[in-house]
């Protein structure tokens, strides 16, 4: 079993997180690289606290409390408008500060996010290819079916 945190962009403090739930129990996305019998127990939901990010001090420390192994940046984060410009400065903190692995997305990228978000240039400026790779990896009626 592993035991997850989740921290989503601040923009998003209402999401109730169904999306990336989904993606945990069906093992897709930036869950894909689990094994489909390890059970992901989820113990720990948080936003960064908004721009410049004042959770991403503090909220992995009580996840890490909680038993979290990993901790996961929701793909909100990454396809929101506009992508968070701080995306690797979190994840290197947390990794250096909390010695834990951060991996980059929760559930898969939907389709029509893809589609727009792929042609921005704001997109290719922040090279949100190298960051998303994993994401962009599931098949295209994945993708379709996170719409």
């Amino acid at each position: 079993m592993t035991k997850i945190g989740i921290i989503i962009c601040g923009r998003y403090i209402n999401c109730g997180g169904g999306k990336c739930l989904r993606a945990l129990k069906e093992h897709v996305g930036g869950f894909a690289n689990y094994p489909m019998e390890e059970h992901l127990e989820l113990v720990g939901f948080s936003n960064c606290g908004g721009c410049p990010g004042g959770n991403i001090e503090y909220v992995p420390e009580e996840m890490i409390k909680n038993g979290a192994a990993v901790i996961h940046f929701a793909t909100g984060m990454i396809v929101g408008y506009p992508p968070c410009p701080y995306i690797r400065q979190f994840k290197e903190f947390v990794e250096t500060r909390y010695n834990i692995p951060v991996i980059l997305g929760t559930h898969p990228i939907p389709l029509k996010y893809f589609t727009t978000h792929n042609t921005l240039s704001s997109w290719k400026t922040m090279n949100m290819d190298e960051i998303c790779r994993p994401l962009m990896t599931e098949d295209v009626k994945v993708m379709e079916a996170y719409n």
